[in-house]
């Protein structure tokens, strides 16, 4: 008995020390950067269940690694982009975009936790032709601007995303096929192409099960039809933060006159700085 109660007290305060760190990591606020422009402020919000886009931001952040570089690329009622470092000082004609640390991020992509709303922070990243994974682009993010959408463009949305989904289940699942299709085509034999894209298309659909057919939950619905965005880059783009503050300095910037590369004609410089609340 007397070496059981010894015991317990020596354990006693080594729980109570794993509680208070289990505590402090509950209560750690997320992590939020000011990012500075001639047109206002950006607080952003980033997200803890994108750990890698997270740190890594933070990490570029710290280093100065944005400061003075240019929002590069505004379209209205779309995004603005920057985070090219080929951008620092560069010449008015000089072509932008495809610059970066000299990595990729693997993709986090959580939908529909996280979904493209007006204020969306995004990793931009090179396209599925050369980037199947999604991997996000180093140090290129883009910021959400987009439009207000009705509950009928949404839905025929839905559709096309659906069709989307398929395609690209159906392309993964093609290599088996392809010299019978080739082959058909060569002959001219469009009744068997057709019937045997349509067998691709059925184990497309019974391979993503439900997930074939794409929907807005209704929080998200209700977003998109009140302050906007840009679904149609969900489920394709990580987004792994958010505007807390300045929403209008999106507009400000996307409205500026740009060149017919969307590159603003006048430069419009950000710095950054992470901030504690």
């Amino acid at each position: 008995m007397t070496s059981f109660v010894k015991c317990r007290k020596s354990f006693l305060p080594l729980l109570v020390l794993f509680l208070g760190i289990i505590l402090v990591q509950c209560d750690k606020p997320e992590k939020k950067v000011l990012i500075k422009t001639p047109y206002g402020n950006m607080k952003i919000r980033l997200y803890d269940d994108t750990p890698k886009h997270r740190d890594n931001f933070l990490k570029l952040v710290e280093e100065g690694f944005y400061d003075n570089l240019l929002f590069h690329r505004v379209i209205d009622g779309f995004m603005i982009q920057g985070g090219d470092p080929e951008s620092k000082d560069a010449p008015k004609n000089a072509r932008l975009g495809s610059g970066g640390p000299g990595y990729t991020i693997p993709a986090e992509i959580n939908f529909p936790t996280h979904f493209h709303k007006k204020g969306a922070l995004a990793a931009a990243r090179q396209g599925d032709q050369v980037n199947p994974e999604k991997e996000s682009s180093g140090s290129q993010f883009y910021i959400v601007q987009g439009k207000t959408y009705s509950d009928e463009e949404l839905s025929s949305m839905e559709e096309q995303l659906s069709q989307r989904r398929i395609q690209s289940k159906m392309f993964e699942m093609l290599t088996p096929y392809q010299d019978s299709l080739m082959a058909m085509r060569q002959r001219n034999d469009r009744e068997g192409f057709n019937a045997l894209i349509s067998q691709i298309e059925q184990s497309a659909i019974e391979t993503l099960g439900d997930s074939a057919n794409f929907s807005f939950p209704d929080q998200i619905r209700e977003a998109y039809t009140t302050i906007g965005g840009t679904p149609f880059l969900d489920g394709e783009y990580t987004v792994f933060g958010e505007v807390e503050e300045g929403l209008e300095v999106i507009d400000s910037i996307a409205s500026v006159a740009t060149d017919p590369m969307d590159r603003p004609l006048e430069n419009i410089e950000m710095t950054m700085e992470i901030i504690e609340e």
